[in-house]
């Protein structure tokens, strides 16, 4: 059974077991977040130090609902790689410090031959945007298994279509992967941000790479929810001045439910 390794234990978290849960536990325990059961979430992807208390509010909103689904699809952007189309992984097994979780290769198998999805672990060998939200997902004791999809320049209608198929197959629950403007001055970015998070919330499918990074895949999610009728609910907001980075060239963090 092929294994996915971590590729940012280490960096973007902690690599020792023992600190990596103790980190997510505080996290969780400072962030509390409560409402009804989402449809979708969007939640930032930066070290753990930086945008973790954010995204630990979207992990505590979805936590009391684990049981009404059977599987997690994660979309999220390609930084390493230059990427067209949407890309899963081979694997069936993705590790962490924390352990293994079961990656739904029955249902990636399902997308490949429908023609959604192409496999590159070339794309996804070095990528962070989607396994930092493992350690959360295994510490809110999830034992769902999860698609990862790395979603390159693709046109919306066919992110938003993906979306649409992957939300028709019964209990799932969508996951987008982006952090908001990078490398701003401290007041600049929350200007930028906070024009950023009014289209969010207008549901408002045009929002650029310099403003989120994983616009791809967020573009599509607020398409499919404008179609579905869904309301944008923010979470949380900062940017890495506020955490753990100076305020000269910050990059801004948010995270949503969609319900």
């Amino acid at each position: 059974m092929k294994m996915k390794q971590a590729a940012v234990a280490g960096m973007f978290y902690p690599q020792a077991p023992d600190e990596l849960a103790l980190l997510i536990q505080q996290l969780l325990a400072n962030n509390p977040q409560s409402g009804p059961q989402p449809v979708a979430i969007q939640v930032p992807h930066a070290g753990l130090i930086y945008s973790g208390g954010i995204a630990a509010r979207a992990y505590n909103r979805i936590r009391p609902y684990l049981t009404q689904w059977h599987r997690v699809v994660l979309l999220g952007p390609a930084h390493r790689l230059p990427l067209q189309g949407m890309a899963v992984l081979s694997a069936a097994r993705w590790q962490t410090p924390l352990g293994e979780i079961e990656i739904d290769t029955q249902l990636s198998a399902t997308l490949q031959q429908e023609g959604w999805l192409s496999v590159n672990d070339q794309a996804h060998a070095q990528e962070h945007c989607l396994e930092v939200q493992l350690p959360f997902l295994q510490r809110i004791q999830s034992q769902l298994p999860i698609l990862p999809i790395l979603v390159g320049q693709t046109p919306l209608a066919a992110v938003e279509s993906l979306i649409a198929r992957v939300l028709a197959e019964a209990h799932t629950l969508l996951l987008v992967s982006s952090d908001l403007s990078h490398f701003h001055p401290y007041a600049q970015a929350q200007q930028l941000d906070r024009a950023t998070l009014v289209s969010i919330e207008r549901l408002s499918c045009d929002i650029q790479p310099s403003q989120a990074c994983g616009c791809y895949a967020l573009n599509g999610l607020l398409a499919y929810a404008a179609q579905q009728g869904l309301k944008a609910e923010l979470l949380g907001y900062c940017n890495s001045g506020d955490t753990a980075g100076d305020r000269q060239r910050v990059v801004g963090y948010s995270a949503y439910a969609f319900n």
